[in-house]
């Protein structure tokens, strides 16, 4: 960790309990579990920002035309 950065976060208490349990069980520091999450949290959200990227230039519909067009499916 000589590479990291120092910083404070505050947890719900549950979140924090939880988190410690996670920790022992898993032998991993919390810092390594925080580490891990938030990573995937920014490589899900940059998957997502490529998908819209990518659809940026297609047509549009409104979206009470696709309400009518699921409702006519289902019924």
């Amino acid at each position: 960790m000589a590479n990291s950065a120092r910083t404070t976060v505050y947890l719900n208490p549950g979140v924090y309990r939880a988190l410690k349990l996670k920790s022992a069980k898993s032998d991993r520091t919390l810092s390594d579990i925080v580490n891990q999450a938030v990573l995937e949290l920014l490589k899900e959200d940059s998957l997502d920002w490529e998908a819209v990227e990518k659809r940026r230039g297609e047509p549009s519909r409104p979206f009470e035309e696709v309400l009518k067009d699921l409702n006519r499916e289902m019924s």
